[in-house]
This record gives C-alpha cells, structure tokens and sequence, in this order.
C-alpha cells in the first residue's frame, strides 16, 4: 500500500509483531507463585527508559501504589501512554522539573494533565511547555485501537478515526488508501508497552484477576504488555478462581507480579470500593502551584513514607477511607 500522508510525529514503541512474538515465547506461563510487594515488582520490572503503561481511567482504578515506588526508586527517562491519564500523568510529572533527574522523557498523548472537572495539573503542565518531555498525539480511541492491535498480534489496525484534523499531523500515523475499496484509512501502529501496571479487585497468587465495572482497555493492555504488574484490594484463593472463571478478566500468564494493596487506587476512585477523595486531590493541585511548596509536600507523601500504607494513613487513615467507602456505596444507591 503506497503511504499517502505520514504524520510528524515520533513512534515510542517498536511495533513489529515479529519481535513481540519472539518475547512472549520466552516468557513462562508455569502457574507460579508470583506475590510480592510492590518495590520488589518495580525493582524487578521497571527499567530506566522503559515504555511504561497504566491501567484504569481518568481518576478510576489507578495503579497509585505503582507510581509512587516508580518516584521513590527514582526511575529515568520512561516513554508513557497518556490514555486518559489524570492523577496517574500528575504523579509521574513530579519526577520531572524539580531537580531529581527525568522521570518522564516522552508521551504519547492522548489526554493529559487535566484531571477532568477538577481542573488542570500546575506542574504537569510546567513539565510540558518546559519542552523536555517529547510528544506524540492521538486520540483516547486510537491510542486504545495501539493496545488491541498489539493484543491481537499485528502490526497495525484500519480506522476512519483522525482523517481530516490536526491530531492526525501530529502523530505517528499514516493515511492509506484501502486495497479493497480505495478509501482512505488511518493507520495505527500497535503499542507493545515494556511494562504495565494495573489495579484490579481481586487476583489469585498466579495472577488471575478480576475487575468489576468498567475495563475501558485493560483488557488488551495486560495481553499488550511485554511485563505486566498486578497491583489487587484482595488477594483470593485459587480455588475462588476455578469456582467461576468466568469472572477472569486477566489470565495468569499475562502477569509477571501480584501485589496485594488495600485502597490501591487512592487517592482515585475504585469503583464499588471507595470513592476518590477529592479533598486531597485538591491539595495536590494547591501544591503544585509553588515549587517550593510542591517539593515540601512530595517529601511528606512520597519520598519519607515507606511504602503506600503509610501514605494513605497520612492522609486520614482509616477513618478517611471508611468515609470514602460510604460515599461510594451512597453513590451506587442513588443516595
């Protein structure tokens, strides 16, 4: 098919099907114990200059507890899918700016530093127009089209999606005219992330999963994934899995790490579990207004807790997520 137009912008990722494949024959698929804690898994599978992905969207079901250890351990130089990317994008950027080295080096940007009708992140955006993080444009349903075309093993997907807008120029798409009917197509390469991490309600120790509500695009990001972190509210038995494995939504041998973290998503929303706590969302963005301020703040919430327990019982404990799971089951009561 001869290219008709190319789009300016980067690929951050290697699409070939061929190399994937050569990777996921590699890769055990033994049921094996893989429970550990979260700073093992991103010791372990989280590399410098990784293409990293997250699961959830927007504020819903975000792997927290990932991001902050990806801060403490100060990882450099990731590539990141911004699809719908939130409070997960906000984190991530304060590795960026502050004198700490360069957390994030390019994005594929699909919707980032807005946390929707919060508002928009002061720093996230500082880090963008500073111009040190490159990137690449596309929509939240092409950048999601990248994970399905990777979880089904080809290089690229059909889609009539960015014809005509200036999304399309500033990709890495191309525009071809159809073999069959001439028509012109977008053509979207597929994303195969070196790691991604993703929260769900429950896992089994091999990695089994399940997640109620809303997938969005988990579901091909965990079989996109060349490594992939598990981050659960609980862990369950096996024999809960065999029980009704029609609840699986992620298979085992897509997963390289299970983590049990209790409130995992805060300070987002995990849907039927908690709601998001729009307070302290608040002083994130109040934070981040002054430098100085922000880096004081980042001390206590990130870099002197030792792990995410004691982030989340810095910000209330307890008592602060038992009022965030009332308001979720109100809000599922239609009270």
């Amino acid at each position: 098919m001869d290219i008709l137009f190319q789009g300016g912008g980067a690929l951050w990722a290697d699409p070939s099907t061929d190399r994937a494949r050569r990777f996921f024959a590699d890769k055990p698929r033994a049921l094996i114990d893989k429970v550990m804690t979260v700073a093992e898994a991103v010791r372990r599978f989280v590399h410098d200059g990784d293409y990293f992905a997250c699961g959830g969207f927007g504020c819903a079901r975000i792997p927290t507890a990932v991001l902050h250890e990806i801060l403490r351990q100060g990882r450099q130089h990731l590539r990141f899918a911004g699809h719908t990317a939130t409070h997960d994008f906000q984190l991530l950027c304060a590795g960026n700016g502050l004198g700490q080295g360069q957390t994030l080096a390019a994005v594929d940007i699909a919707y980032v530093v807005g946390l929707e009708a919060r508002g928009l992140s002061p720093h996230a955006r500082r880090v963008l127009e500073s111009g040190e993080v490159a990137c690449t444009e596309w929509t939240n349903y092409t950048l999601a089209l990248r994970f399905k075309a990777a979880a089904m093993g080809v290089p690229f997907l059909p889609v009539h999606s960015l014809l005509g807008t200036d999304t399309l120029r500033h990709s890495a798409a191309c525009v071809v005219a159809c073999p069959f009917t001439g028509e012109k197509v977008v053509l979207v390469p597929a994303l195969y992330p070196d790691v991604a991490a993703i929260h769900v309600h429950e896992a089994d120790r091999y990695g089994n999963c399940r997640i109620r509500g809303t997938t969005v695009a988990d579901l091909d990001l965990a079989r996109a994934a060349k490594r992939l972190i598990i981050t659960c509210e609980r862990l369950i038995p096996n024999d809960d899995i065999r029980q009704d494995p029609s609840r699986t939504a992620i298979p085992f041998f897509c997963v390289d790490a299970v983590c049990e973290v209790p409130y995992g998503s805060y300070p987002g929303n995990m849907p039927y579990e908690y709601f998001s706590d729009e307070e302290h969302i608040r002083q994130w963005l109040s934070a981040e207004k002054d430098i100085e301020e922000f880096r004081t703040f980042l001390q206590k919430y990130i870099f002197e807790v030792r792990d995410f327990t004691e982030y989340w019982q810095r910000c209330g404990g307890l008592p602060r997520l038992q009022e965030l799971r009332r308001q979720e089951f109100l809000l599922h009561r239609g009270l």
